[in-house]
Parts: structure tokens; sequence; C-alpha cells
């Protein structure tokens, strides 16, 4: 009985402060009676942790801190590093989200031009359930240039893009340092392939040669009125910049559908504002909807307004499919009006971004494979398809991933996060902090200083290169001399223990998916 109450009277905290001014005693009298160097250093540290323990025991705003002074201080620290240390010493190669280790690998090998084979065996399990797989042919294809491009621009548009089918996803100047987007957008001058510039607006960091995809938000940042509004004028003007090739309305992301995008206000910067037209230092939430349109037919009419403004470019907007029944009467418009984007980017519902609320990205919007199944399908049954291009973004990395989202009916693909890898991200899951360590989503000098563009830059281009590489050895092992040709068909899912369908059977039942060439 008297054991138990010791300890209750006697918690591990109240130890840990008899211990701490125990030590602060001794290394007072050791001064007083010894005046040497071993003793004041004593007194210093003595004082420090008591102080600690001080702050701790009389503030009100942690319970963990107050009940167990300076200890409950290593929970935070150990708290902070958890991601880190879990990917360093625990972390299967298999088992990181979003993207596990050997997913990452895979990029920076890419990137650097370093050996890029895998030994011993498969690590993944062919019999789990979700297990997916592409048929090869005892027939395979040699293809000696993997340059895979896309023609966008339908028979509205004048000024047709020839895109490469693996471009740099929307990632805005604010969300990403300024070396950051300089490094991507050189990348892609050497690659040869598109960068979307996010919905922040077109920065000096965009335009360092490389082809521009100038993605319009609801906030309409770079093309806005004094009131927020979209903007004719300063639209015309900066959509016929030659960089800009084509320009891309986005109606709703896949991290964030019906959210609006954010700007926490240490990333918005004097020069950031003055971008994008808006308040320095503030944190800036995009509207979640439109102003300059409210239902289908008014949307379509805003692309034919935009095709006009550019001088004939290529318009299309991005969406997070929801509400089908939306998605229908959009595409019931175009049929109506005889008015159509040029192409439409679908966003799974995997998609990233740098800060959202935990109910949107992880419960809200359609995946990306049923989303591309269900627009291409439509697309098809309304005799579209052959007149818009899709586009796909969400978790797209390899060869592997580039191909499935092309068997299911998109024509190009994005990365973003697959591009931020070849920059040196880490996944330190540090992108709404403002303290990216590797100084990618960052606005903090002293972190993105040390981010080498003219490095980065080559392995942007490298990722890309190496990445079309795989995919022209991939698809030829599947007897296809082009991207063109590759078809549901070709891929399989395990649906159960036993059962295995291909995407044509689990997707498209009798329906031709073929597309135009």
């Amino acid at each position: 009985m008297f054991h138990k109450k010791f300890l209750n009277r006697f918690t591990f905290g109240q130890l840990t402060m008899a211990v701490v001014f125990l030590y602060l005693i001794y290394a007072i009298t050791s001064f007083v009676l010894y005046q040497s160097t071993a003793s004041i250093v004593n007194i210093v540290i003595s004082g420090f942790l008591a102080t600690l323990a001080i702050i701790d025991k009389i503030q009100n705003k942690h319970t963990i801190r107050k009940n167990y002074p300076i200890f409950a201080r290593f929970r935070y620290m150990f708290e902070s590093i958890r991601p880190e240390m879990r990917q360093y010493f625990w972390e299967g190669e298999l088992d990181g989200k979003p993207f596990n280790r050997r997913e990452r690998s895979i990029v920076y090998q890419r990137a650097k031009n370093e050996k890029q084979t895998v030994s011993f065996g498969m690590q993944d399990d062919p019999n789990r359930i979700g297990y997916e797989w592409a048929s090869h042919s005892v027939y395979p294809k040699h293809i000696s240039d993997t340059n895979f491009r896309t023609t966008i621009g339908s028979d509205l548009c004048s000024q047709p893009y020839s895109a490469s089918v693996y471009n740099i996803s929307a990632m805005s100047y604010g969300a990403l340092s300024k070396k950051a987007i300089t490094a991507l957008n050189e990348g892609a001058k050497i690659g040869g392939f598109a960068h979307n510039t996010g919905e922040g607006g077109i920065s000096q960091y965009h335009r360092s040669g490389g082809d521009l995809i100038w993605q319009i938000g609801t906030g309409y940042f770079g093309c806005r009125n004094e009131k927020g509004f979209f903007d004719d004028t300063l639209f015309e003007e900066r959509s016929n910049y030659p960089e800009v090739k084509m320009i891309e309305l986005k109606l709703s992301q896949g991290a964030k559908p019906g959210h609006g995008g954010l700007l926490p206000a240490e990333k918005n910067t004097l020069e950031i504002s003055k971008i994008r037209s808006i308040t320095p230092h503030t944190t800036v939430h995009s509207p979640s909807g439109h102003t300059a349109f409210s239902n289908p037919t008014e949307l379509v009419h805003f692309i034919a307004r935009l095709r006009k403004l550019s001088n004939g470019k290529p318009i299309g907007f991005k969406i997070c499919i929801g509400k089908k029944d939306e998605f229908l009467d959009i595409v019931a418009a175009m049929v109506e009006t005889g008015i159509h984007p040029d192409f439409i980017t679908i966003d799974g519902a995997e998609g990233g971004t740098g800060a959202a609320p935990l109910e949107f990205i992880d419960y809200m919007g359609m995946a990306l494979n049923d989303a591309l199944v269900f627009a291409n399908k439509t697309l098809i049954e309304n005799g579209l398809r052959d007149k818009i291009k899709i586009l796909a973004s969400g978790r797209i990395i390899s060869a592997f991933d580039i191909a499935k989202t092309m068997a299911l009916g998109a024509d190009a693909c994005y990365s973003a996060r697959g591009m931020m890898f070849a920059l040196g991200c880490i996944q330190a899951l540090q992108c709404d902090s403002g303290h990216c360590p590797v100084g990618i989503a960052t606005q903090d000098e002293t972190l993105y200083k040390g981010l080498d563009v003219t490095d980065k830059r080559m392995r942007v281009a490298n990722f890309h290169k190496n990445t079309m590489k795989a995919l022209g050895e991939f698809i030829s092992a599947c007897g296809y001399e082009n991207t063109q040709e590759v078809n549901p068909k070709t891929f399989y899912k395990r649906i159960d223990h036993g059962v295995i369908k291909s995407f044509q059977e689990m997707y498209f039942g009798n329906l031709d998916t073929r597309k135009v060439k």
C-alpha cells in the first residue's frame, strides 16, 4: 500500500523536477567550494534544465509538458522526425505512402542516369487481390525513337501543339521556390516537354525557355482585375506569350476537389503577390468555384472566349470527377453548342497538393482509373473522342503507370511529384510548412539557395528521357510500335482469388476504344 501511495505521490514528472533541482544545488555548492571550470559548466547546464522545468510546470497549454517537464519535450522532437526515421530505418520497399521507396528510387536513378535495374526477383505479390500486370508478346517490336508525342488541337483550334506524352503537372510559383520552378522549366526545355504553370500565374521563372501550359484557376491569378474577376485584356496579353502553348482552365483538382487552392502567408512574398495581384504576406484561398461561368453552357462559351483571345491556342479544362451527371451535362452542352475544348485533363483523387484538409485529400473525388474510363466512354458515346484529347494526372511515375493510363483512355500524362523527386524531393511531408528541407516547396532563401539549378534541370530532363526510354521498351515488349496502339486488352487485374480480368472486360465490354491517330 505504501509503495503504491509513494508512486502516486511522487510521479515521474515530480521526480524529474527533484533531480533537476538537486543537480542545480549540487552545481552551486560545487562552485562555491571549488570555483572550477567544471562547476561553472554544471551551473549553466543545471540552470538551463531548471528553467525549462519551471517553464513546463507553470504553462497550461500542454498537459504532457506540465505533468512530465523536460522529458515531454523529447516526444515532440521524436514526433517531428518521425517521417524521416520511418523512411530511413523501418519502411519496407513497398510500404511508403504516398510513394513507396521503390517508386522514389526509380525516379532518383533515372534522374541521375544511374543503374535502373532491380535484382533477384519481384517484391510485390502477384497473387494478391488488386495486382495489375501487362501481357507481353512473343513478337516484340523495336522502337528507336522514344520521343513519343501527341498533337493537341481540334478543328476549332488554329495553333495545335505537339505535346510529349509525359509532362510536368501544375505546380505554382509560391507553392514551389523560384529555383525549383526555374529548374523544372529549363529541364522541360532541354527535354522537349511541357511545364504546367499551376494556378499561380506566369512568373519570370516559368519563362526560362520551356513550353508552358498556362493554368487558369478560380482566382484568375495573372488575368484578374482589382476585384478578382477575369480580365480579358490581361489574359489576351499573357496567353499570347510565345512560350504559352496551351491554356488549361482548372475546374477542380484531385487532392482537394471543390476546395480551391491555398497559399500560406509565409509563402506569399511581395514578389509573388505582384504576380498574382493580391495582398502580400496574407494567406490566400482561391474560391471554390468560378465566377466567369455558372453552368455547362456558359462554361463551353467561356472556353470559346479563351480560344479567341489566345488567337486559337488549344484550350482545355482540368477536372476531378465527382458527380457524374455534371460531367455528362458538360458533354451535352458541347454537343448542343458545337463548342468543345481541345483537351480535358482528368485528375485522380490520388493526386497531390501542398496543402489540403484530410477529409478532402483522402475522401473526396473519383480515383484516376475510374474517372479515365468514365470520361473516355462518355466522349466516345457522344462522338467527341476524335476531337478531344485526354490528359491524365495522379501518381504517374513509371512507364507502367503511363502505359496503363493510356490503355484506359489517356493520350498524354502529367507528373508533379515525380518531377519533384527528380529535383531532389525526399518526401519529408513538409510541403505546407514552408520548411521543405531540400528547398523545393518553400520561399525560405536559406533553404532554396542550396538547390543548384544547373544540376537539377539536367535531372529533370534525364528523368523524362529515361522514362520515355522505359516506356518504349515496355510497349515494344507488348508488341506495339507507338503509344496510340496501347489498349485495355493488354492489361489485367486480379479481382479475386482465381479470378483475373482484362481492363477491356472490366471497364469497356464490347466498346471499341481505339484512339484516332
